[in-house]
């Protein structure tokens, strides 16, 4: 039976213990929060004991699952892994970079299993395309959500577009060649809506655009590659592929066009979107590379990745921000 503590019992934390109660062979120890009004609230829901000192807490388990706010994420996951437990973090991984590389190298060192929280590698429709050859060579982006307060102490890069800039750099297998950037503070002193273009030395070239002051929700991502399209739907958990159609197509909608070098045709699909529980479904793989002894699916050092290209972002947004 795994041992595990909940620090941060927060909105989201909620989320992460009804699904740690659903996940066999897992034993919820209790948790560490420091407001207590929200505190009491779980200990009674959920008829788990609070802890008052996060050391007992990590002493008692044998794995954390940090839930909390960014500036906490390093001292708790330092602590643990000087102990010698398995961690799990939300995104991003650490509130700076040089935090963010010392928790890089202590998990190293220690021979823990770290996992940070990017969920949307476990989103359904993401997970449809999971087995495809993609090789794209533009990608398109917008994650666009209405304002919250709730996360607003960081940027718009770090609280929404971290999530597909970490989506990028585990389609495209190459280095980042160059940056641009540009961004606006409307309801914050940080960014609330961004432009991003990544170039990368294969040739890919990748716009992102995330605002949290939208009047609609959107979470999309599509990828243009030779021969093929692929949209990917994260809110509506929707992917669709347009392509060449190849011998062996099946359960395709095929039509014909002219081009300049003949008729082609053109096969459209809908892959099967698998039933999932994005966050049970991290939670469980975090679960089973502890027991089964391997590597997790989102690391340590992809979570870094993802940190330093979003620091790249914010370095080029800089002084040129537009604040309110």
């Amino acid at each position: 039976m795994l041992k595990i503590g909940v620090f941060g019992v927060g909105h989201l934390g909620k989320f992460h213990l009804n699904n740690w109660k659903e996940i066999s062979g897992v034993e919820i120890v209790g948790f560490f929060d420091p407001h207590d009004e929200t505190a009491k609230e779980v200990a009674e829901k959920y008829q788990l004991p609070r802890f008052l000192d996060a050391d007992a807490l990590m002493d008692a388990c044998d794995a954390i699952d940090v839930v909390a706010p960014t500036t906490y994420h390093f001292e708790w996951c330092e602590r643990a892994i000087k102990k010698g437990k398995h961690v799990f973090v939300e995104k991003p991984l650490a509130n700076t970079m040089e935090e963010a590389r010392q928790l890089v190298k202590l998990a190293a060192e220690s021979g823990i299993k770290f996992q940070v929280g990017h969920v949307e590698r476990f989103n359904p429709a993401f997970l449809a395309v999971k087995d495809m050859e993609l090789n794209p060579m533009f990608i398109e982006v917008h994650r666009l959500a209405q304002f919250n307060p709730r996360g607003t102490e960081v940027s718009v890069i770090l609280d929404l577009m971290i999530h597909d800039i970490d989506i990028i750099l585990s389609i495209v297998k190459s280095d980042v060649k160059s940056i641009s950037a540009s961004g606006v503070g409307v309801m914050t002193e940080t960014p609330d809506i961004a432009n991003v273009r990544i170039e990368f030395h294969n040739g890919c070239v990748a716009n992102l655009t995330s605002s949290r002051i939208s009047m609609k929700k959107m979470r999309k991502i599509r990828l243009f590659q030779k021969d093929s399209y692929i949209g990917i739907d994260f809110l509506n958990k929707k992917t669709e592929i347009i392509k060449l159609k190849e011998p062996g197509d099946t359960n395709v909608f095929a039509f014909d066009i002219e081009t300049p070098t003949g008729k082609k045709t053109i096969a459209m699909a809908n892959p099967i979107v698998p039933e999932v529980n994005a966050i049970k479904m991290e939670l469980e793989e975090f679960k089973n590379a502890i027991l089964n002894n391997t590597k997790t699916v989102v690391s340590e050092m992809d979570g870094l990745m993802a940190m330093d290209v979003a620091h790249q972002i914010l370095e080029r947004i800089g002084s040129n921000i537009i604040s309110r």
